[in-house]
């Protein structure tokens, strides 16, 4: 009895520091990861795709696409994520320096973000993207986010929903509740600066699917002087 007497006192005193180290674990944050995908509208001259990703003290690589938004990749707790680029270190060969080329800050309580990379012109800073985050909690399935880089006001009617898009905005056409695919026409116009009026850019006809999200970016096509769009597909998770 004596020796089962002890034993069972050693149990005692092994497992009460580790309740008490269990107790500091703050329950909201364990077990759950915040995370970002990045999309980009265009790639400035001289920037590597993989881009370079620093979160936290980790640099990770990550392939972008034109068409599709990228792999996950962790949001560190201090909700800040940068493009970089590795350059030499003169003071230690040994010990890489990185250029910010991006910076995006995830305000707390964004749990999955989306990070649309728009190039910006050179300046003083080093940067060489604008980091727009979108919080996708307000981007589902069958959902149209709209991102307009052009100089003039865009137009969207989606089957009866109209939408304005002014020059840097961002808005997203939210699609009812869908349990199937369903097929509405959609248009394009700009407003004309010097006919005062709106001119088509395009019209067909599109399907909202629940498992997937939808990009259209709309930029100024300098070749041909007009307005064009290209569309990223971002599927649910």
């Amino acid at each position: 009895m004596k020796i089962a007497f002890f034993y069972l006192c050693l149990a005692f005193s092994i497992a009460a520091p580790l309740s008490a180290q269990n107790e500091d674990v703050n329950p909201s944050s364990a077990g759950k990861s915040r995370v970002a995908h990045f999309v980009y509208t265009a790639m400035p001259a001289g920037v590597e795709n993989p881009i370079s990703i620093m979160t936290g003290k980790e640099i990770i690589g990550l392939t972008l696409s034109k068409r599709s938004a990228s792999e996950a990749v962790k949001i560190p707790t201090d909700g800040i994520l940068r493009v970089v680029r590795k350059i030499e270190n003169p003071e230690d060969p040994n010990l890489p320096k990185y250029l910010t080329l991006a910076q995006a800050n995830i305000p707390e309580g964004v749990n999955k973000a989306l990070i649309i990379l728009v190039p910006v012109a050179a300046n003083p800073s080093g940067l060489v993207f604008q980091a727009k985050v979108q919080d996708l909690a307000a981007f589902k399935g069958g959902d149209f986010l709209y991102l307009n880089l052009t100089k003039m006001n865009v137009g969207v009617e989606l089957g009866n929903t109209k939408l304005e898009i002014k020059p840097g905005e961002i808005k997203i056409y939210n699609a009812p509740t869908l349990t199937t695919s369903i097929n509405v026409p959609v248009s394009y116009n700009f407003y004309h600066p010097k006919e005062k009026q709106w001119t088509l850019i395009s019209a067909s006809t599109i399907a909202l699917h629940s498992t997937r999200r939808e990009i259209c970016i709309f930029s100024w096509d300098s070749g041909y002087e007009r307005i064009d769009y290209h569309g990223i597909t971002f599927p649910v998770m």
